[in-house]
């Protein structure tokens, strides 16, 4: 034993020796099985294998099975008709499998491709039929069978199945397509992948059971469904452009409660580039209907959480009009949401309603709209809208109803239960034909009328609290509708009008600017000169009217208390100023606090003397005064006693003529009087007498 121990350690360290002075072994390439493919035969996979597919088609019968990876390459097409079942080696292996009661997908370092198509080659699934795919399935998941089988594609893979499939993690950059009418659907999950993908017919871009993330793909040409939902409380984005080169497609979005589905492209006709680069030479021309409606595409949202944009695009997901896109939103588990969050204009030409397909204005969407308080997100809405719910305006953003071109007149459904403006941002009206009448606007923000369409504010509940600014057209308050909640009214050019109806306008902050107001005022307020108001004018004790550059025109009665700004009068001075034009027939009554008729007042350099019969009998007028003033009015902060007060209140400026001047004196007098003059003047009726002589 001993020396057979010998002999074998002899032998041993000779073998050792012989391995260590032989030249290294070259690794085996990949195995070939081009001649088994073309044969028809039955291939066992033991490790990595390739074919080489000659110029043309040809069609496999047999199945790949075993162990390893299979490598596609050559310049033609290769048609699998049976489905295959092959895994990579256990040692090349990565995904591990968790267990749960609620199991979802998600995979955090994929397996590496068992299958790869090379650059130039085209790997077939399927010749139209339920088989014909590569694929492993040992995951217990539910209601969906998720593929081990990675697979890498740098050429083409086309998807002729009609079965429900699933392809695994997806990496690569060239073609994925599916033929047209081939009503099979494929389980796109998650990878890096970064070429076209050429949606025939549909295809699931997620599920309740994995979240899709595809944020390398360059694009989409969608000539059938796209579909994505989401696992429960998933964020799930989708970043790249869609494309429609053919009628009837469209992109539908399912959530679950607690997720959303955020969409940063685009979703555009193409005309160009075929299925490996489909582009659209003109983007206008996603606003003009095609020859036999080709470029109509739509988006259906069932019950989602939906947000186009992330705040770092201004390239709206839809753009088209009624004739080109449509818009649903359904209620499925629930009311449906979509946000827009861009960082500059966009501009929304469709209706948003809820029909079904392009029958989308059959019935109002049933959903809600909130436009994000994203920097720079301006959003036009350039049609009417038939959601049935609210519409949010987020703090730092802007909705516009209609673009101020003629066509792109916008609106809101009113008619629904769940209807409401929240206003935060800014709301600005824009219409140059179509009347709008909207109720119910609450918020902080602000309101414009900038159209030469009439809008209505109607009813009780318009309690915004923001600036209101009409710059053209009318707006109009109708049924108990006041501003009295706005912070401030302005009508900016002589272009604008404020429509007040019979109630009136009551003003309880500020109204300023240059246009019309027609109806009565009550100023408790603030009003500034300049404005034209067709009714009658009560301004209360609470209110102060403002000198402006012209006047305030008044075309009803004038009944005046409160306070009058006179501060510009002081920095233009003229020798006669009208502070208020009434055209009206009635005489002014009331007087401004501390301002009655004839009083003096010096403002700047200037004397002026006050009348409410001025003009043509009725306005109010400051006339300078030639003669050396008695009383003067004090400026609060001015330099000396004398300058003039921009808002003259109180006694400084009522004019109380010589009568002090004497009580001065007289005051003055008496103290210089001798004692015995006093006690002399004292006695008997003689003080009197004296005095009066004095």
């Amino acid at each position: 034993m001993r020396s057979q121990t010998h002999k074998t350690a002899a032998a041993v360290g000779a073998l050792v020796a012989l391995l260590a002075s032989a030249p290294p072994a070259r690794a085996a390439g990949p195995r070939d099985v081009t001649a088994d493919v073309l044969a028809d035969r039955d291939v066992t996979l033991t490790g990595d294998t390739v074919v080489t597919v000659p110029p043309g088609t040809t069609t496999y019968d047999g199945v790949f099975r075993g162990e390893g990876t299979l490598t596609v390459r050559g310049t033609g097409t290769l048609v699998l008709t049976k489905d295959s079942d092959f895994t990579l080696p256990a040692s090349r292996q990565r995904v591990r499998i968790l267990g749960g009661n609620h199991p979802r997908v998600t995979t955090t370092a994929a397996d590496p491709p068992a299958v790869t198509v090379e650059r130039g080659a085209t790997l077939q699934y399927g010749d139209g039929g339920t088989t014909g795919l590569i694929g492993h399935f040992p995951y217990g998941t539910p209601a969906f069978r998720l593929n081990q089988d990675n697979i890498r594609v740098d050429g083409t893979l086309r998807l002729s199945l009609t079965s429900a499939y699933n392809l695994g993690t997806v990496s690569g950059s060239g073609l994925i397509t599916q033929p047209r009418f081939l009503w099979g659907t494929w389980d796109l999950t998650s990878g890096p992948f970064a070429g076209v993908i050429d949606n025939g017919t549909q295809t699931n871009a997620g599920r309740p059971e994995y979240a899709t993330s595809l944020p390398n793909v360059r694009k989409v040409l969608n000539q059938g469904t796209w579909t994505v939902d989401t696992p429960l409380g998933e964020t799930v984005t989708q970043r790249m452009d869609f494309y429609q080169r053919e009628y009837g497609s469209d992109i539908n979005v399912q959530s679950r409660p607690g997720s959303k589905v955020i969409l940063t492209g685009q979703y555009s006709w193409s005309n160009q580039g075929g299925d490996t680069n489909p582009s659209l030479s003109d983007p206008a021309l996603n606003w003009t209907p095609a020859h036999k409606n080709v470029n109509k595409r739509g988006t259906n949202i069932k019950g989602a959480n939906v947000q186009w944009g992330d705040g770092t695009t201004h390239r709206i997901f839809m753009p088209g009009t009624a004739k080109t896109v449509y818009i649903n939103l359904l209620a499925a588990r629930s009311r449906s949401l979509l946000t827009f969050a861009y960082d500059g204009p966009v501009t929304l030409g469709a209706p948003i309603g809820g029909g079904r397909f392009h029958d989308t204005l059959s019935a109002p969407g049933a959903g809600d709209i909130v436009v994000k308080g994203t920097k720079g997100n301006d959003v036009t809405f350039a049609a009417v809208q038939f959601y049935d719910g609210s519409t949010t305006v987020e703090k730092g953003a802007v909705l516009r109803l209609g673009s101020g071109r003629p066509g792109g007149d916008g609106g809101l459904y009113t008619g629904g239960g769940h209807y409401r403006v929240v206003n935060d941002g800014s709301l600005v009206v824009d219409n140059t034909h179509k009347s709008l009448a909207l109720p119910r606007i609450s918020g902080s923000g602000s309101l414009t009328q900038a159209g030469r369409a009439t809008t209505t504010l109607t009813g009780g509940a318009i309690t915004y609290t923001g600036e209101t600014t009409v710059e053209r057209g009318t707006l109009a308050l109708r049924g108990g509708a006041t501003l009295m909640h706005s912070r401030g009214i302005r009508l900016t050019s002589a272009a604008a009008r404020l429509d007040a109806g019979s109630a009136g306008l009551r003003v309880v902050s500020s109204l300023s600017g240059k246009g019309t107001v027609a109806g009565a005022v009550v100023n408790d307020g603030v009003v500034s000169g300049g404005l034209s108001v067709s009714g009658d004018y009560t301004q209360s004790a609470k209110g102060e009217l403002v000198l402006g550059a012209r006047p305030l025109r008044v075309s009803g009665a004038v009944r005046l208390a409160g306070d009058l700004d006179l501060a510009a009068a002081g920095t233009r001075p003229a020798r006669t100023v009208t502070v208020l034009d009434h055209r009206g027939g009635a005489r002014t009554t009331g007087a401004f606090k501390g301002l009655k008729e004839g009083t003096r007042l010096k403002l700047a350099d200037t004397t002026y003397r006050i009348t409410y019969r001025g003009g043509d009998g009725n306005d109010v007028v400051l006339t300078a005064d030639t003669a050396s003033p008695t009383a003067r009015a004090r400026t609060a902060g001015a330099p000396t006693a004398q300058a003039a007060a921009p808002r003259t209140t109180g006694t400084a400026a009522e004019g109380l003529g010589w009568w002090p001047y004497v009580l001065a004196l007289g005051l003055l007098g008496g103290l210089m009087v001798p004692s015995t003059l006093r006690r002399r003047g004292g006695r008997g009726r003689g003080g009197r007498h004296a005095a009066h002589r004095g």
